[in-house]
């Protein structure tokens, strides 16, 4: 009998535990993730339930951040046989941002879920809207580049999953850079951009990045593809930056400083 009970008090002692493990629990986890670039700081409440400022970082001991004005908030939950994640934020995020989180035997898949997001005009599943000068806070290139403008997230839907030790990709998710400017040029805007990153890991697809110029005096070009193999990621792209005709002389100084100058294009290579 005192068997039993001795069991039952830890049992309980340990779901009390679970229910109750703080925030900063979750936080934390994030940071280690995120090798300290994305941080969710002063986190309060629950891992369940809580919220917390929403901080880019330069990574483990850099002085860099930048912060989002207001605070994230989250709630986690059973959803079916995954673990369910709601977050909002006044400021960016556009209703509710959803995620599921499917555990299995020597796999896990994460599926950011379209539905129930209202749209942006134009856009099908937008997700939200933040500054670009958010960026400054992951420090080099981004704190010389000083961006201005808008960054605009919109996916119909995407799924990443990890099936022993490789990751792989389906969906589409768009980031549409919108105004973008720079203190390194005298213009007051370089253009608009759509980023894609689009797979199909059915077919055997690795996730494929492309870079288009929709506007702008800057005009940016690329492709490439993104590898994920165990807890490495690797980015191979190839691309080009060149001024639209009359704007050689304003955009001289940000085209050497963007890649390697061949004539009038700046070459961009990665990886």
């Amino acid at each position: 009998m005192m068997r039993w009970a001795v069991t039952g008090a830890l049992l309980g002692g340990t779901a009390v535990a679970v229910a109750c493990a703080p925030a900063a629990w979750l936080a934390s986890a994030v940071a280690a993730a995120s090798a300290q670039r994305l941080l969710l700081a002063d986190a309060r409440g629950t891992v369940w339930q809580g919220s917390a400022v929403l901080v880019l970082a330069g990574g483990a001991g850099s002085r860099s951040a930048s912060a989002l004005p207001g605070r994230l908030r989250w709630t986690l939950g059973l959803d079916g046989r995954a673990l369910g994640v709601r977050a909002q934020q006044d400021c960016c995020i556009n209703g509710e941002l959803r995620l599921r989180v499917s555990p299995g035997w020597g796999r896990i898949r994460l599926e950011l879920l379209a539905a129930g997001l209202a749209a942006w005009p134009g856009a099908d599943a937008a997700l939200g809207q933040w500054p670009a000068s958010w960026l400054v806070g992951l420090g080099a290139p981004w704190n010389t580049l000083q961006p201005t403008g808008s960054l605009q997230l919109s996916s119909p839907g995407l799924a990443i999953e990890q099936v022993q030790g490789r990751w792989l990709f389906s969906g589409r998710a768009d980031l549409d850079v919108a105004s973008l400017g720079s203190r390194l040029s005298s213009l007051d805007v370089l253009g608009s951009y759509r980023l894609s990153l689009s797979g199909d890991a059915a077919r055997g697809e690795l996730p494929h990045l492309q870079l288009r110029t929709r506007s702008g005096a800057l005009q940016l070009t690329g492709d490439g593809q993104w590898t994920l193999d165990g807890s490495a990621a690797q980015l191979h792209f190839n691309g080009s930056a060149a001024a639209a005709p009359g704007a050689e002389e304003a955009l001289g100084g940000l085209l050497n400083i963007i890649g390697r100058r061949q004539g009038a294009l700046s070459v961009i290579s990665i990886g």
